[in-house]
């Protein structure tokens, strides 16, 4: 998956693209999407042997935006109230309980 995602230049070390052979070193900043979130690795060590996916923390750090997994969760919620193929455009009562969900969600951002 990782390698496809590199060789379809989805996946950047410091800013620049990287093939799948790219070794990374500590400090490297990686970035890939995800999720529809663009997420930002920062290497912070390389272990001497392979580790099980409980202990890849310890190696990495995550600096991705808060915003950007609040955007997420925003995007589950809406997709909750997606409508189906088919009804047609929504009614104008639906349309009034569009917008009164999205102003809730509004008002419940600090």
């Amino acid at each position: 998956m990782v390698t496809e995602a590199c060789k379809k230049n989805h996946v950047t070390v410091n800013g620049l693209v990287a093939k799948p052979s790219k070794e990374v070193f500590p400090t490297d900043k990686i970035t890939f999407r995800k999720d529809q979130i663009t997420q930002i690795i920062t290497v912070l060590d390389i272990p001497e042997n392979r580790v099980s996916a409980k202990l890849v923390d310890i190696y990495r750090r995550n600096d991705t935006s808060a915003e950007a997994y609040q955007h997420l969760e925003l995007l589950k919620l809406s997709k909750e109230h997606y409508r189906k193929n088919g009804t047609g455009r929504p009614t104008k009562k639906d349309r009034r309980d569009i917008d009164e969900f999205g102003n809730e969600i509004k008002n419940e951002e600090p």
